[in-house]
């Protein structure tokens, strides 16, 4: 049912997936309006809206990103599994870690990996918490999140995992400008540099930007602070 939506969608987008691929996309959705009765996983539900504003919004960081083959990615604060799910179903190469601090979410995760056949890594923990540990900090190519945090705050939180030479990509709403003129001193601060902003309209006319930061330094070991001092004191 959800297909026929996506296709229209991406079409419009002029985002080309398989048809395995779609298939796997009508998985993903079933299992997410199922266990979405149970925890509370997203508000948005309806098909078509699930097909434009979790699916293809996803999808576009593959328009706008050059994510290179058997990259390095995870996805922090990834709720329902966005974008990190429908990146892995259309790149399988991808070498995926999806981090989420509710450990619910992450069983659900794991169930839909597990019927979708493809292959990642779930990290339970909080996102300022896991970067301090070696095996994860400055590990990753690509670090992506929609998680609604001030980009300030989201960048002391993703920037550590990312190695030097990668990249942080920030999916934001339309009115991201503002957000960044404030994150100026943390990115610098954390080793990053903007490298670009793309601002574009999913197929329903919404507004999206990716505010792409490029790593040029290592972060300092004291970044991220803990939780409490992060929000209440933000770069």
């Amino acid at each position: 049912m959800i297909s026929t939506f996506l296709k229209q969608a991406l079409h419009k987008a002029e985002i080309n997936i398989t048809d395995e691929s779609f298939k796997k996309f009508e998985q993903y959705y079933k299992l997410l309006a199922e266990w979405n009765k149970k925890i509370n996983l997203t508000a948005i539900t309806k098909p078509d809206e699930v097909a434009v504003k979790h699916f293809e919004d996803s999808l576009s960081v593959l328009k706008y990103v050059d994510i290179n083959k058997n990259a390095k990615i995870i996805d922090i604060g990834t709720g329902a599994g966005f974008p990190g799910i429908p990146l892995k179903i259309v790149r399988d190469d991808l070498n995926l870690t999806l981090l989420d601090s509710l450990s619910k979410r992450l069983v659900f995760l794991q169930d839909v990996c597990n019927e979708l056949n493809i292959s990642t890594q779930t990290l339970h923990s909080r996102a300022e918490e896991a970067s301090k540990k070696a095996e994860y900090r400055e590990k990753y190519d690509f670090a992506f999140s929609r998680a609604v945090a001030q980009l300030n705050i989201l960048s002391e939180l993703c920037l550590p995992y990312v190695k030097k030479g990668g990249y942080f990509v920030a999916m934001k709403g339309p009115d991201a400008g503002k957000e960044l003129k404030n994150a100026e001193t943390a990115i610098t601060v954390l080793g990053g540099k903007v490298k670009r902003i793309e601002e574009f309209k999913l197929s329903d006319n919404s507004g999206r930007t990716l505010i792409i930061i490029e790593k040029i330094k290592n972060t300092p070991e004291k970044y991220p602070r803990h939780g409490s001092k992060l929000k209440t004191r933000p770069l």
